[in-house]
């Protein structure tokens, strides 16, 4: 039997710790980067967590590049400006490198930045990091963390949000959030061919090469993967340990192929088992960018406790009008 690959239009243009680090790298590191997010401060010294959401459609990505920009070059020169440290004392890292065009929403990105002094109050640089990012980028909170504290590392878990508009004609405001299907999906196929992702797999069959990989272990733990649906709107939410260089979006291009029964459900086992991204190939496409969302990034509480002697957490501050002294006529 043959089966047909269907191709995805474009992205619409702009108008408790893991028990090993190297479980959790991922391809796309380069030995600076990894060099740079495993250094540790020189104590005396203050970590802080940032809590991030952005719109991805810009930005080539999260990890470091100059150019084309990317969240984490633009948020680094932010912080480099306002504490007046330089990018290797800052050692600056974020807890997902979330791919070109992909955004973080919900309970967002989360990084780290370390300083050798401590804050009296968070309210100022937060309102300062707001006042200098562009708009499509937001620090939603600001917090002192232990030194143990790593927003890659200590993360336990991370979720992700992939919507598809399943409709004849596409909603325009949900163009840059959502991808377009307009064949007819089988939503109960795609609920059991999901079922076969959850628990520890190898993906090799799953990950997209990168020209700086660095050997990532394949072997990823999927604690759940549901497939929801709101009206025109299909969320597939997918719970993981970790994931590999485009993991999420090859496998949803392969639920898709499944929902429009090109393929079988338990196509999912077959190609897991070959572990062979070639295979994968034969049967779906990479699902586009645009669809993906970051929505959490969850950690054992006991890392999060603030360490003594540091300020409160920033939330953002209200602003209130003073009451006029003058009539008004």
């Amino acid at each position: 039997m043959s089966y047909a690959v269907v191709g995805f239009s474009s992205p619409p243009p702009n108008p408790s710790l893991p028990s090993s680090i190297n479980s959790l790298k991922q391809d796309g590191d380069t030995a600076e980067q990894i060099q740079l997010e495993d250094k540790h401060p020189t104590l005396p010294g203050y970590k802080w967590r940032l809590v991030i959401a952005y719109d991805g459609t810009k930005f080539s990505g999260w990890q470091y590049q100059q150019s084309p920009p990317t969240i984490q070059c633009i948020v680094e020169k932010t912080l480099t400006r306002i504490t007046k440290l330089e990018r290797e004392e800052l050692c600056f890292v974020g807890a997902s490198r979330t791919d070109t065009g992909v955004h973080a929403w919900g309970q967002f990105q989360v990084a780290h930045f370390v300083t050798p002094f401590n804050y009296h109050s968070l309210e100022s640089i937060h309102a300062a990091l707001n006042g200098l990012l562009p708009s499509d980028i937001r620090v939603r909170e600001i917090s002192s963390v232990l030194p143990e504290f790593h927003a890659r590392f200590s993360a336990e878990s991370k979720i992700y949000h992939y919507k598809i508009y399943n409709d004849t004609i596409m909603d325009p405001f949900q163009r840059l959030y959502a991808y377009h299907n307009a064949y007819r999906l089988n939503t109960v196929a795609m609920r059991e061919a999901a079922k076969y992702f959850i628990g520890k797999h190898d993906f090799s069959a799953f990950v997209n090469a990168s020209r700086n990989d660095i050997s990532p272990d394949p072997l990823k733990h999927i604690f759940r993967f549901d497939v929801i649906e709101m009206g025109v709107l299909l969320q597939l939410e997918v719970e993981g340990s970790g994931f590999l260089y485009r993991q999420v979006r090859n496998m949803v291009g392969l639920l898709l192929q499944v929902g429009r029964e090109a393929v079988p459900p338990d196509i999912v086992p077959h190609i897991l088992a070959t572990r062979d991204r070639k295979e994968l190939a034969k049967y779906a496409l990479c699902a586009p960018p645009h669809g993906l969302c970051l929505m959490s990034v969850k950690y054992n509480k006991d890392i999060l406790q603030p360490p003594p002697g540091c300020p409160a957490s920033s939330f953002g501050m209200h602003y209130c009008l003073s009451k006029c002294k003058l009539p008004f006529y």
